[in-house]
């Protein structure tokens, strides 16, 4: 048998972010839409280049995208939000409907399953489908070679969908011909790549007679046009995959618990020709090799038709490893998205023309990075794990020392991190200005803040984190086990780029990371400042972690880091602690039966971090763009004094959990969202906190923005916290009255 090699996906950034570079010149108006469609071609056909240097069989087309693959296929099918109906289909309605503009709030943002990539949620609420060949040109260009389209399937694009009084049968029933048309409008490609992963989830059960139906219908109407139905992320039910009349399947061999292979050789797969992720789409390590090569020899037992490619699309990893200047030690085992592929064409020369050199050269970097001896540290984790008192007796404590007004009002934490705070930083970095010359900029820049925090009248005030590039890799760059590089960016939403730290040895807090610039902005005010940390879960969930020892032990190690800063902050009079856990609910395994062991853990890891504060320190925590129903009760357990939690961008979906829960502890939901240019109206505002007081205590209720600042320009975020601050105030009086 020959082992043919395909790919999911290929990370859309470019190697130093040209991609996301370029949208936002098209939004700053310095440049036209033609450049950017010529910029963005050209990182296409070098995306496209780099792959077929490595021999990949079959290459997908339409995995690029101007800024979310669901919001493409939103357009495509003319799925669009009602408030955005009317235009024309183009560049300007997907950036309307992505990030919002001054008449209508953008759609909501939430997880691509467990990852940290964000999707636009499509609106179903008096839509009209139908296929809208403007948004296919834009998508899909011809090229040439080997290629096979790639979509998100209709069962999976309805399952993320939200609105509309159709039942999700006739949503998807009504999207069929249009799929159909858009099958129809190639000529000869290798197949078609529908990308199914909300059939490795819980629902997958209950969806298998639509999905049945789908693929049943798209047999008839297709003429024997080959599909591929990939799944990703956790095991797939192989019978019944195998049972529907495509002509292949894609499973996951790297996080589907082993339950994938004992499938293959039980004999499951039936007469299907199987597509193997057999490395890891998801990590940065080097794949153990000889593993994989044991694991592609039993699937060629037990299959007549094998292609092997990524465990999904390489979207979650950096592009390459060429710019970076690593410790050789530590690069030997890391493999980004080109790595990868590197993989996949050893494994095929190996198994087709009995060529090992290449594999055994990349074995042997792998077995040197092994060989390191990363970790000597002993822990002690017999720490305090709950809070010395019950809420209500702390809170009582933390009100006589904090003095807050009724609805007090706060931020996230960061403020705009503008060209000029951008500039400074990479010239201290670069050693282009003194260490005193730059502490002398931030200390500047956080007191122009404070002042405009005072003057907006907030009441609990943060330093602006202008010291910090992003929430994790500051943290990254301050603990030691963990490497930060220089260009290993990923993409978590539209062009929001993070660089998650490598995990690569035992983490250990060494000396105050965060406790110099609070103190500082403390000084400035009488108002308490919040010391702003990110916590153990979060830090895990965004960094790429070891994959030697359990996730588990890794978090731990951080929360005991964590404690010490904590500490460190209380000591020096600090009254207020935010560590945030925006990926908690990230991090939730795919299937139900492994929720329980990781919301445990999860919950113990922010314990740790937080529970050796005395009862007048004040907690809390932040969470956003997630669906928290399934963690209600985990987010209870943290027993955080306060917690913020997004719920604009949802319109106020989330408030129906908290319907179902007594949640007596702190709480702030976000009023407005940050993450369009638009300033809220008060009657906006005004509304999000009427209907969460109807299900929440006056006393425990904040009001905040939904997340960080960081994105916004100043004159946008001084307009929108004097409409939140006016009225909350006015809110105050009608209350106190």
């Amino acid at each position: 048998m020959t082992i043919k090699t395909s790919n999911l996906g290929f990370p859309r950034l470019g190697e130093k972010r040209e991609w996301k570079k370029a949208i936002e010149n098209y939004w700053n108006g310095q440049i036209e839409l033609n450049e950017l469609h010529d910029t963005l071609k050209n990182i296409k056909a070098d995306n496209e280049a780099l792959q077929e240097g490595y021999s990949i069989d079959s290459l997908p087309s339409g995995d690029f995208s101007y800024y979310d693959h669901v919001l493409d296929a939103s357009l495509l099918f003319n799925i669009i939000p009602e408030r955005f109906q009317g235009q024309d289909v183009d560049e300007t309605l997907l950036y309307n409907i992505a990030r919002g503009n001054k008449e209508h709030v953008a759609s909501a943002l939430l997880k691509w399953f467990n990852t940290n990539y964000h999707y636009i949620v499509p609106e179903w609420d008096n839509v009209s489908p139908k296929f809208n060949q403007s948004a296919f040109d834009r998508q899909y260009t011809e090229r040439s070679g080997s290629t096979h389209p790639v979509i998100v399937g209709p069962v999976t694009y309805v399952a993320l969908s939200k609105g509309g009084s159709q039942s999700f049968e006739e949503k998807v029933r009504s999207l069929l011909p249009l799929y159909t048309e858009y099958f129809n409008q190639f000529g000869d490609v290798d197949y078609f790549q529908v990308d199914e992963p909300i059939l490795v989830t819980d629902s997958s059960e209950s969806l298998k007679d639509i999905t049945k139906e789908v693929y049943e219908y798209f047999n008839d109407a297709l003429d024997g046009k080959n599909i591929v139905i990939q799944t990703y992320f956790e095991r797939a039910d192989v019978e019944f995959l195998s049972s529907l009349p495509v002509y292949g399947l894609g499973l996951d061999f790297v996080h589907d618990q082993g339950e994938n292979l004992k499938q293959i050789k039980n004999g499951d797969l039936k007469n299907k020709a199987l597509y193997a992720g057999v490395i890891d789409g998801r990590n940065v390590w080097r794949s153990d090799l000889e593993t994989v090569k044991s694991t592609v020899q039993t699937l060629k037992d037990h299959v007549d038709d094998l292609t092997i490619q990524p465990s999904s699309t390489l979207l979650h990893v950096p592009v390459t490893l060429k710019n970076e200047s690593l410790d050789q030690s530590v690069e030997d085992g890391l493999a980004f998205a080109t790595e990868k592929l590197e993989e996949l064409a050893a494994l095929k020369a190996y198994f087709n023309h009995n060529d090992s050199s290449q594999l055994d050269a990349l074995q042997e970097r792998f077995v040197n990075f092994n060989n390191q001896s990363f970790k000597h540290l002993e822990y002690d984790f017999d720490v305090p794990v709950e809070r010395a008192s019950a809420f209500e007796s702390r809170s009582a404590k933390q009100q006589e020392k904090l003095n807050l007004p009724l609805l007090p009002t706060t931020t996230i934490g960061s403020f705009p991190q503008s060209k000029e705070v951008r500039k400074y930083r990479a010239d201290w970095k670069n050693n282009r200005i003194s260490d005193e010359e730059y502490r002398t900029f931030i200390e500047s820049e956080t007191k122009r803040w404070i002042d405009i925090q005072e003057d907006l009248d907030i009441d609990v005030l943060v330093h602006g984190e202008f010291e910090r590039n992003d929430m994790v890799e500051f943290f990254g760059e301050r603990l030691a086990g963990f490497l930060v590089t220089k260009f290993g960016w990923v993409q978590s939403y539209g062009t929001r780029a993070v660089k998650p730290p490598i995990i690569y040895g035992d983490v250990k807090w060494t000396k105050p990371m965060t406790l110099e610039e609070t103190l500082y902005a403390q000084s400035l005010t009488e108002k308490p400042v919040k010391g702003m940390l990110t916590g153990p879960v979060t830090i895990l969930n965004w960094s790429f972690e070891r994959v030697d020892i359990p996730k588990v032990e890794v978090m731990n190690q951080i929360a005991l880091a964590i404690k010490d800063e904590v500490q460190e902050l209380e000591k020096e009079g600090i009254t207020i602690i935010q560590v945030d856990e925006p990926a908690l609910r990230e991090g939730l395994p795919l299937r139900s039966e492994y929720h329980g062991q990781y919301l445990d853990d999860a919950v113990n890891a922010f314990k740790i971090s937080t529970s050796s504060v005395q009862d007048e320190t004040q907690i809390h925590t932040h969470m956003c763009y997630s669906q928290f129903g399934k963690i209600i009760h985990a987010i209870k357990a943290l027993d955080a004094d306060v917690i913020s939690i997004e719920t604009s961008r949802s319109h106020g979906d989330l408030i129906q959990d908290f319907e179902d829960i007594t949640y007596d502890l702190g709480i702030g939901l976000g009023v407005y969202d940050i993450h369009s240019p638009r300033i809220p109206k008060p009657e906006e505002i005004k509304e999000a906190i009427d209907r969460a007081l109807t299900n929440i205590d006056t006393k425990l209720f904040w009001v905040n923005p939904d997340c960080g600042l960081k994105t916004r320009k100043e004159d946008e975020v001084t307009a929108a916290l004097k409409v939140l601050v006016d009225t909350v105030q006015e809110k105050r009086q009608a209350l106190e009255q």
